[in-house]
């Protein structure tokens, strides 16, 4: 319920201009989420929503502007968590990562770009990192490593 009514409070604030807790709470419940301000509350912090300036010269709630660097310091975060171990063999690294986590650090892998790699295949706790050559295995494991 909460997932479905914070993605509805997105919906609304994409699409209209809202500046006060009133308007969403009243929006939300004429979309059939009962919400109260304690609720809409929350939501904006779990959200972590802003209020920004709009063309029109109203302030309103937007979702928060993220950069590059804190994507990618978020994806290094969970590199970080979730490796157990890296080792090499040929143009192959073979990463362990905790029960459940080896597609999130796969996804992590391949966003930040790691200089040689082609690609990932990622399974429960285990992820096979293909690298250009032989070459360059060292490498990748040595940056993996270092993450």
């Amino acid at each position: 319920m909460k997932n479905s009514r914070q993605q509805k409070l997105l919906e609304i604030i994409t699409s209209n201009e809202i500046n006060k807790q009133e308007d969403l709470i009243r929006l939300l419940n004429e979309s059939g989420f009962k919400a109260t301000q304690a609720t809409i509350s929350r939501d904006i912090k779990d959200l972590q929503l802003v209020k920004t300036l709009s063309n029109s010269g109203k302030y309103r709630y937007t979702m928060p502007i993220k950069s590059d660097a804190d994507i990618e310091e978020r994806y290094i975060k969970i590199l970080r968590e979730t490796i157990l171990s890296v080792q090499s063999a040929e143009n192959i690294v073979l990463i362990k990562t905790l029960s459940g986590c080896g597609n999130a650090a796969a996804e992590a892998i391949d966003s930040i770009g790691i200089d040689h790699t082609l690609g990932s295949i990622a399974g429960d706790n285990t992820i096979l990192l293909i690298v250009e050559s032989k070459e360059y295995s060292n490498e990748v494991t040595k940056k993996i490593k270092n993450i």
